[in-house]
């Protein structure tokens, strides 16, 4: 196939691209308007490969987006280009409208126009996959509930109702115009290439510093951590054998509290270099706990049960192997996250003006990039 990506130098659309060439013959052509969180260092390994092509697009540009339809003639489209953090899209919403509302309509319509003119065989078998969070599902009161592919929308950020928004669109492209569509909501994600804003990398990268761990509230906000690269490994599964029309939950089974989390990356840390904490004994004397963001839902948890029933696709890391690896990994990747942290990633490697940093927000969630 030939696979149309938006977002692919995002956090989880690099990973989904790393994982398409290095783990299956399809050729890839990602799309990105290079934000912030789009780093093009995140795909250095694969860069090269001749079944890997880029371009520099934003979604809400439907000319642009038509020429790339046109010229690479894909046979699958995964949306994952989105505004994805809630501190930001309290602080800026209107970002968050335009990318993930109007973005995802402007793709709908040239993906449909281009889909109008392919023969039916190539019709019958194109896809676009629309890659969503469950953030839309809003809160969890009880300990034993589970977000489940059927329950009600109830967003509480202005990122969650675009979300939503954006699910919405999709599912009325398929069942007003045939488009043949899925959808799939994702728990929080975690692992390498992770944007220094969330809570897990900030955690690692402020620890090494001796710089304060900042914890949201009281830290019992209960969320469920996927590995990114089980998360590219159940979106390819989706894609290539989901059923039009349905929507999957994938979920990695590992329910944690934030405090927990952070409490864990201390403890590894404490094992794998230690005496780094200017003087404290150990990291987790770092924690301080900041006034809570608002609207902060309290719990998330997935439903998984129906991609692994119906695809057979189930998590291959524990939170602790992940967690480990996601550790090491930026143990050993300095050069990538010191460039994201002075601001000069993507840039240079496009020839264009240096990446203006960003103040950092604290984030437990990555959905989609």
């Amino acid at each position: 196939m030939n696979v149309l990506i938006t977002g692919g130098a995002g956090f989880i659309g690099s990973a989904l691209v790393r994982y398409i060439i290095k783990m299956k013959s399809d050729s890839v052509i990602n799309i990105d308007k290079l934000t912030y969180a789009g780093n093009l260092e995140s795909l250095a390994e694969i860069e090269n490969d001749e079944r890997y092509f880029f371009e520099k697009v934003d979604i809400c540009n439907s000319s642009e987006l038509d020429r790339v339809f046109q010229l690479y003639q894909p046979d699958a489209v995964m949306h994952l280009a989105a505004e994805s953090h809630v501190d930001r899209s309290i602080d800026g919403p209107a970002a968050f409208i335009e990318t993930n509302i109007v973005g995802t309509y402007t793709l709908l319509e040239a993906t449909r126009n281009y889909w109008d003119q392919l023969p039916s065989d190539k019709q019958q078998a194109f896809r676009f996959h629309h890659i969503s969070t469950d953030e839309v599902y809003g809160d969890l009161e009880g300990t034993n509930d589970l977000f489940t592919e059927d329950m009600a929308y109830d967003p509480s950020s202005p990122y969650s109702a675009s979300k939503a928004s954006s699910d919405h669109l999709v599912r009325a492209w398929q069942r007003t115009y045939g488009l043949p569509t899925l959808v799939t909501n994702c728990s929080n994600n975690y692992g390498p290439y992770h944007f220094p804003e969330k809570l897990i990398p900030l955690t690692i990268l402020n620890a090494l510093s001796g710089k304060s761990l900042p914890v949201y509230g009281s830290g019992m906000q209960v969320r469920d951590w996927l590995y990114v690269d089980d998360h590219a490994a159940a979106l390819y599964k989706v894609l290539t054998e989901g059923k039009v029309g349905e929507t999957y939950n994938i979920g990695g089974h590992n329910e944690k509290a934030n405090i927990d989390v952070v409490k864990s990356i201390c403890y590894l840390l404490d094992e794998l270099v230690p005496n780094k904490t200017n003087g404290l004994v150990e990291y987790e004397d770092l924690i301080t706990f900041v006034t809570d963001r608002p609207g902060h839902d309290v719990r998330y948890a997935i439903d998984a049960s129906k991609i692994e029933c119906k695809l057979g696709w189930k998590p291959a890391e524990t939170f602790e192997s992940g967690l480990r690896k996601t550790v090491e990994w930026y143990l050993s990747n300095e050069a990538w996250w010191s460039r994201v942290l002075d601001g000069s990633y993507s840039g240079e490697r496009l020839g264009i003006n240096k990446v203006k940093q960003q103040s950092y927000h604290l984030s437990e969630s990555e959905e989609a990039v």
